[in-house]
């Protein structure tokens, strides 16, 4: 009799599968598939030619990618030190400061690995319900001031939030930041979807001496096969956080000389992407509101995502995701993002060729359809 495989064999089939459909639309985990520019292309493809890939990064990234991206965030005298994608600098930050009898508050919904790593190092992690028009789906100081106290560690902010969009106001930031230096704690600050977002204010800025930046290359420059990212902070705060780093060897040769060409042309590079980006959202919000009970509680969405609701509509998110995903479309569930709440949306993704998004509004009909029958279901991630 054979074994039943773990949770984690079962995830990890679930992806490899995904991985493996031929064609497979990509319209679930927020990643860029727009094509790349040609000069990260070619970047890529120098570094390749040259062998740089046989030789090891310098453990905090290549200089030239380290004061790049602190010229990007316009922080100057900040430290960037690069990882293998924005999780691994949020992985290094709770490893610094979480520890039994601390606590890392965030909001629900939120991105869920820092909680998970958050726990990992024996910390009690607090959400804040956001998921309601009655705080306009965001993070109020009132509803944050009243969550804190002196077990507090972190204060984690997405901004803006994945899955919902919403993008937080300087003055709104420079309140999260009073609160967390009044009770010790360091606002680490995702900044993964800024780039989408008009308005954004990195809390560096703001809190210098209390914050940290986590920022990724997945999301605006396609780059998420390719694993990099960053965390950027205050010279005496970057220190204690670089000594809970685990890549002592360097992220990837080849991601940084990516990322680094990347930089060099992210403003024309962002205005084609946004502008896909923008057509898609119009789109799908054309589409689902020719559907009764389908919902776009947040417009605009500053991230390069939708939430879309199907509770009105009579359907589960699980069944939808899965009348895509045999159509080879994979979107998301809300139940990635949050138990509380994930039974009333589904997550699509916008950065993504316009063929694509067609596609998807064109079955919109029937996949509902579809969904309202449908009750045996596969495990989802």
């Amino acid at each position: 009799m054979s074994k039943p495989q773990s949770a984690a064999l079962v995830r990890n089939r679930y992806f490899d599968e995904l991985s493996a459909t031929p064609g497979l639309y990509w319209l679930g985990q927020n990643t860029n598939h727009i094509e790349s520019h040609p000069a990260v292309r070619e970047a890529m493809l120098r570094s390749i030619e040259a062998g740089e890939f046989n030789a090891y990064a310098p453990p905090l990234g290549f200089e030239a990618l380290r004061e790049a991206i602190v010229a990007d965030l316009g922080v100057p005298g900040a430290e960037a030190l690069v990882t293998e994608g924005g999780v691994n600098a949020l992985a290094m930050i709770c490893r610094a400061r979480c520890k039994p009898g601390t606590t890392l508050v965030t909001t629900d919904p939120t991105w869920k690995w820092p909680c998970l790593f958050a726990r990992q190092q024996g910390a009690e992690v607090i959400e804040i319900p956001i998921y309601d028009s009655a705080c306009n789906f965001r993070l109020t100081p009132e509803a944050l001031k009243a969550h804190v106290d002196e077990r507090t560690a972190i204060v984690y902010l997405v901004d803006p939030n994945n899955p919902l969009g919403i993008r937080y106001t300087r003055e709104e930031i420079e309140s999260f930041a009073a609160i967390a230096r009044d009770c010790g704690a360091l606002l680490v600050h995702d900044c993964t979807y800024r780039d989408f977002a008009d308005g954004h204010t990195p809390a560096l800025l703001v809190a210098p001496q209390g914050s940290v930046v986590s920022t990724s290359f997945s999301k605006w420059l396609g780059l998420a096969g390719l694993r990099i990212g960053a965390l950027v902070a205050a010279p005496d705060l970057f220190e204690e956080l670089a000594q809970t780093s685990t890549s002592v060897l360097g992220a990837s040769v080849i991601a940084q000389r990516a990322a680094q060409a990347g930089l060099s042309v992210k403003a024309e590079w962002m205005k084609k992407v946004r502008i896909t980006d923008r057509a898609n959202k119009a789109m799908i919000q054309e589409a689902a509101t020719a559907i009764e009970g389908l919902a776009l509680p947040i417009m605009p969405s500053h991230g390069n995502f939708l939430v879309l609701e199907t509770i009105a509509a009579g359907i589960r998110p699980e069944a939808l995701v899965e009348c895509y995903r045999r159509q080879g479309i994979m979107i998301r569930q809300g139940t990635y993002h949050t138990q509380r709440f994930g039974d009333r949306f589904v997550k699509i993704s916008t950065s993504v060729p316009q063929a694509w998004v067609e596609k998807f509004c064109t079955l919109l009909p029937e996949m509902v359809a579809q969904a309202r029958t449908l009750n045996d279901l596969p495990p989802q991630f």
